[in-house]
């Protein structure tokens, strides 16, 4: 393939021990969701159906409420110590709350203490998943340069959604042949550790080594001129906090992230109801369903991973969003005359094969942020609005379709889409590629001047 022979030796090296890495963790995250009709009776007490619906939105945003302060903790790290490290210790925390949550007693043996520790080691893995893909993702960026940067990136997102088809695979083999549960969870704890061992081999980016070592020369020089020492790491501070992050841009790739938990949420928790009530769908069924929506939607996704080779990537999430506003303002009517669950099930394969993601154009964000800030502010972005939007499209759709049917779909969806193509515009006029409007400069170069 011509964009694997445009990386050298090491770059493919690194791109696959984290194309690993990522699908191991993300087979791990993903169980539980996949899992979750069948889990969430296990563990969450039994009730009428809108407090059930409230209790599986509960259960399903406590994977991503903490991320905020995940994000800010493993982007300190990440900025400050390494990327490497960074991306190491998440995989080893997700690997331990797997092997804890394999263990765990269920609410008919414990009551109300097993939905704590069961959302507990979400949380955990919430937290753990942080530095995770959002580091891969800039480990990547930083070895690699356009236009192989943009499939090689995309990669990394793939290798996640491989590991999400495989934890549906083996949730749909645990639940339709009766196996224990556990054992799925054993098998992700086992994967986990493989994860933190082949993680080990990666040597820290270039870039980032190249700034830290700007930065101990400029000290060097400092201790020189003054004759004395000067606390390094106190400077080496300091001068992080000197790089600034433009506002703007900021605000714009943070409209960018808040599509894609819409999409996902619609695609694999909103019709699980339906095909419950209407189809008479079991738990099991319905995972199986999704696991071959998931397979559909891998192949989308790697169709845009190697689109974005020739094409730019840019170019790929404009038409994406422009598509799905479309989409979204046919939706409602489209489930209302739907007769069979296949008709469900290509709504959600559309849903996901042009969703609003920022794949396969996350270089492009990552680049617009300083070197030493860069990975704290793609990772904090990421789980803020993973936390938000989770939460606003969970509870809210409960209640807009509770008081509208399924036109209260537009109030959620239409706004985030137009938000969406806002951002992406912005990044698109960063790149020149909107020539009918003044191409300002780009914060990475004005950034590199002032440091």
């Amino acid at each position: 393939m011509g964009i694997l022979k445009s990386l050298n030796r090491e770059q493919r090296e690194a791109v696959g021990l984290l194309q690993i890495g990522t699908f191991l963790e993300y087979f791990d995250l993903m169980l539980y969701v996949h899992m979750a009709v069948l889990l969430n009776e296990l563990f969450f007490p039994k009730t009428d159906p809108h407090t059930a619906a409230l209790v599986t939105a509960f259960a399903f945003c406590s994977t991503y409420v903490l991320r905020p302060f995940g994000a800010l903790f493993f982007g300190y790290l990440g900025d400050h110590i390494g990327r490497k490290a960074t991306v190491i210790i998440t995989t080893t925390m997700m690997s331990i709350s797997c092997a804890l949550m394999a263990n765990l007693p269920t609410y008919a043996q414990i009551g109300i203490t097993a939905t704590y520790l069961v959302t507990l080691c979400r949380i955990v893995q919430g937290l753990s998943s942080m530095g995770e893909i959002v580091g891969a993702q800039v480990y990547v960026t930083e070895i690699t340069k356009p236009p192989a940067q943009y499939p090689a990136v995309a990669f990394i997102s793939i290798a996640s959604a491989i590991g999400s088809i495989l934890a549906l695979g083996i949730a749909s083999l645990v639940t339709h042949f009766g196996f224990n549960w556990r054992i799925a969870f054993w098998i992700g704890a086992g994967i986990a550790v493989v994860g933190s061992v082949a993680r080990t081999k990666l040597r820290e980016t270039p870039e980032f080594v190249d700034m830290k070592r700007k930065k101990q020369i400029e000290i060097e020089q400092q201790e020189k001129n003054e004759g004395r020492r000067i606390n390094k790491f106190e400077i080496i501070k300091k001068r992080i906090r000197q790089e600034k992050i433009i506002k703007e841009t900021f605000a714009f790739y943070f409209l960018v992230n808040c599509g894609w938990p819409v999409s996902f949420y619609l695609a694999y928790m909103y019709f699980n109801p339906l095909l419950k009530e209407t189809y008479h769908y079991s738990s099991e069924d319905i995972i199986v369903h999704n696991f071959l929506i998931s397979i559909a939607a891998f192949v989308f996704d790697s169709l845009w991973s190697l689109l974005c080779y020739t094409i730019h990537p840019l170019k790929i999430l404009k038409g994406r969003g422009l598509t799905f506003l479309v989409f979204a303002v046919f939706l409602p009517f489209m489930i209302t005359q739907t007769t069979h669950p296949f008709q469900l099930f290509g709504i959600q394969v559309f849903l996901l094969a042009f969703s609003l993601a920022q794949m396969p154009a996350a270089p492009v964000f990552i680049k617009s942020f300083p070197v030493f800030k860069r990975f704290t502010a793609t990772s904090f972005t990421y789980a803020a609005t993973r936390a938000l939007m989770y939460i606003v499209t969970s509870f809210g759709v409960v209640y807009l379709t509770q008081g509208f049917g399924h036109y209260g779909l537009w109030i959620l969806m239409l706004p985030i889409t137009v938000g969406y193509l806002w951002g992406v515009r912005h990044f698109e006029r960063l790149e020149g590629l909107r020539p009918d409007k003044p191409t300002p400069i780009k914060e990475e170069r004005v950034l590199g001047k002032a440091a």
